[in-house]
């Protein structure tokens, strides 16, 4: 592949779509070859970008949602290698997978790596339903926090995940009874009720609250973190712990790393977020993480 032919693909109905941030990226990126800015409207546009990007390198200008659309199509088309290293602008509120890569959240710097930096292979998470996910997939409070922080994120920005998983922790009833396995080993066995089930491939949440302290996105490893905050006192806890790691020093966290991790619900049922698409209920589900499955170019 040329390393100076350049295909910037941007949704052009999201938030991250903002005119300066795009020019000014993609004027970084002409001072190191040539750009086309394609700018798309739907998945089947997003999806014929990538699969005809033609050997140029595919840069996506947007936050881990516009990543998580890119990589689920890629993985749909059994083409996350053959695509070629990614470059990723990060343009979003959270931008939280670009925080454990440590991409620069400027426009122009992250332009800048992507024209200059190295690639590196990414694991994905993917679920018995072959739903990826490329940061963080929740149960419990997690998804009932990102419908809250959607309200408040227009306010607070990269305050709204630890604001609303407040919020929602104290309207979360009691809790979820969820058997937690990670590698064949019980981790939580649901015989009390949980808040929290986090699986993360990268570090941080919601803008940067570190519900993986240490994770790294390179290892092949899920981190799990199950949390029994069940209390109302206990939730507030959790949330305030949330926002600078300090969280899994509790006594009613339990942290776990592994390759397959299964969430059972018994008789019940729960949703899952995954990197902010929140889905219907279900009552089980198995994650399986899959090594060195594509690239990104990092500094």
């Amino acid at each position: 592949m040329s390393g100076n032919q350049y295909l910037a693909v941007v949704n052009a109905g999201a938030g991250s779509a903002r005119t300066g941030a795009v020019d000014a990226a993609v004027q970084e990126l002409r001072r190191h070859g040539d750009v086309e800015l394609r700018r798309t409207s739907s998945l089947d546009d997003l999806r014929a970008a990538l699969l005809g990007a033609g050997g140029r390198r595919v840069v996506l200008l947007g936050g881990d949602g516009s990543l998580h659309a890119a990589l689920q199509l890629l993985w749909n088309a059994g083409a996350t290698r053959s695509v070629g290293p990614l470059g990723i602008v990060p343009l979003g509120t959270g931008n939280d997978l670009a925080r454990s890569l440590r991409l620069p959240l400027d426009p122009v710097a992250a332009a800048r790596v992507v024209a200059q930096g190295s690639p590196k292979g990414l694991e994905l998470l993917v679920d018995s339903h072959d739903r990826i996910t490329v940061n963080t997939v929740h149960a419990g409070i997690g998804a009932s926090a990102t419908a809250k922080a959607q309200r408040l994120k227009r306010f607070l920005r990269a305050g709204a995940y630890p604001v609303g998983a407040a919020w929602a922790g104290v309207s979360a009833g009691k809790g979820f009874r969820l058997r937690v396995d990670v590698d064949g080993t019980t981790v939580s066995p649901g015989e009390r009720p949980v808040l929290m089930v986090g699986i993360g491939i990268g570090g941080t949440i919601g803008g940067g609250a570190p519900l993986v302290p240490g994770a790294d996105p390179h290892d092949g490893l899920a981190d799990v973190v199950v949390s029994e905050s069940t209390g109302p006192l206990a939730r507030l806890g959790f949330a305030a712990g949330l926002r600078s790691g300090v969280h899994v020093e509790r006594q009613d966290v339990v942290t776990a790393t592994g390759k397959v991790v299964e969430i059972d619900a018994g008789s019940g049922t729960f949703r899952l977020n995954s990197d902010g698409e929140v889905t219907d209920h279900q009552s089980y589900e198995r994650f399986e993480m899959h090594t060195d499955v594509y690239e990104v170019v990092c500094p």
